[in-house]
């Protein structure tokens, strides 16, 4: 499944021209970083010779490093980024230029994304610059995004003959609709960030210089929220987009009635009640 694709081939080439992207260049440093800041995680892919793009160890320092961070219970939110220049500009295509169909069916990047979907806390895309392919697909992937005025958003995979393959058909057309998906998928076209704004797939646009400050911002926010009240509010919202309104009304009612057992929820109201701020204890 060739899922994570780069810029079409004239794009390609010019960003490779503009940003000198040989094939050649060496990676001198680790191609993700992670940080810790408070009670938010921050994981940064950070390959910027290569406008970020995502390979096999891209990706799976991605998911190791989300799931590290899931696992702690200091940290209750995640931002993920790229730089000013890209998130990410798609994948690399040197590793799907010559794959089987085969190779695509057996290999594990479909896995790997499956088990990024099951991070628990939520998870903040800061998008500066390309947001392309497999890199929009990573975005899309996330709880919210914040975005920077220079962010880029597109799918532009039928340049190389294929599709998108992890979320570019499908979560991009409940975000920004039927008719701007189609022109993106079928023609290559890129949004803007206000574009991005206007078609609801971004939560704000912020300058350039603050758009990963906002992101930080906002995960602090949500950090300092009761932790298991986030959780399944995370978990409700997202099954809002898989299950009929029914069952989604019967499954959101039951995480509620769960609340009431949480020591947080009665520390909560006590907090309200007693006019003070509540000492959430994730229990």
């Amino acid at each position: 499944m060739g899922f994570l694709v780069y810029v079409c081939p004239m794009v390609y080439v010019g960003l490779a021209a503009h940003y000198d992207m040989t094939p050649e260049t060496p990676l001198s440093t680790p191609s993700i970083l992670t940080e810790t800041h408070g009670r938010v995680g921050l994981i940064r892919i950070n390959r910027p010779d290569q406008l970020n793009a995502l390979n096999s160890e891209v990706i799976r320092g991605i998911v190791e490093a989300a799931e590290a961070f899931d696992a702690d219970p200091e940290i209750r939110c995640i931002v993920l980024a790229g730089d000013e220049r890209a998130f990410a500009a798609g994948a690399d295509i040197r590793e799907l230029a010559d794959a089987t169909a085969i190779q695509q069916l057996t290999g594990d990047r479909l896995s790997l994304w499956r088990r990024f979907q099951a991070i628990r806390i939520p998870i903040i895309a800061a998008v500066s610059g390309w947001c392309l392919g497999g890199g929009n697909e990573l975005a899309m992937m996330c709880d919210m995004i914040i975005a920077s005025e220079t962010a880029r958003f597109g799918q532009p995979e039928v340049n190389l003959g294929i599709m998108p393959g992890a979320g570019g058909t499908q979560r991009l057309a409940r975000a920004v609709g039927k008719a701007v998906a189609m022109e993106m998928a079928l023609n290559g076209r890129f949004l803007s960030a206000q574009e991005a704004l206007d078609y609801h797939l971004v939560n704000r646009v912020v300058p350039v210089e603050h758009y990963l400050d906002e992101a930080m911002k906002l995960a602090a926010q949500i950090a300092a929220r009761a932790p298991l009240s986030v959780r399944l509010i995370k978990e409700a919202i997202n099954q809002a987009f898989e299950t009929p309104l029914s069952e989604g009304l019967m499954d959101e009612r039951r995480m509620f009635y769960l609340l009431f057992s949480s020591e947080d929820q009665k520390e909560g109201m006590a907090a309200f009640l007693e006019k003070r701020k509540p000492r959430w204890k994730g229990r």
